[in-house]
């Protein structure tokens, strides 16, 4: 199977804004963010379709992903952070976190927030620096 862009990311051969990573999962800023600090959780393991993940595997990815999520929220002020699985643009699992306010702003057909590399790698930063692994 040929790596997925996400796998490419992981090993370091695409460039991405990392806020979090262990020995089996690693979480990265969408580049095109439907909010400010919208990131993926995804598994080092290239597996397409979330719910084919071991039992393990998939528990461990909603932990990390609970790590992560508390230090969005420490670091992007919002009400909540949301959750979404998709899985259908890249096949690689991956789990968003996205800052919300109220249920409209889970919408990934509004249009995308724009943001600078200096602007990414803040908020990158400020999340890392909040994420309590």
């Amino acid at each position: 199977m040929e790596d997925t862009i996400f796998t490419k990311i992981i090993k370091g051969e695409i460039p991405c804004y990392k806020v979090a990573e262990d020995d089996r999962y690693f979480a990265f800023l969408d580049i095109s963010p439907i909010a400010r600090g919208h990131v993926l959780v995804v598994t080092k393991l290239q597996n397409d379709y979330i719910f084919d993940l071991p039992d393990d595997l998939l528990a461990g990815m909603m932990l990390f992903a609970k790590k992560v999520a508390i230090g969005l929220k420490k670091a992007v002020p919002c009400n909540r952070v949301g959750v979404a699985v998709i899985g259908i643009d890249v096949p690689h699992n991956h789990i968003h976190l996205v800052p919300i306010n109220g249920v409209g702003d889970l919408n990934f057909k509004a249009e995308r927030v724009k943001l600078t590399d200096e602007e990414f790698k803040e908020i990158a930063a400020s999340i890392a620096a909040a994420v309590e692994l």
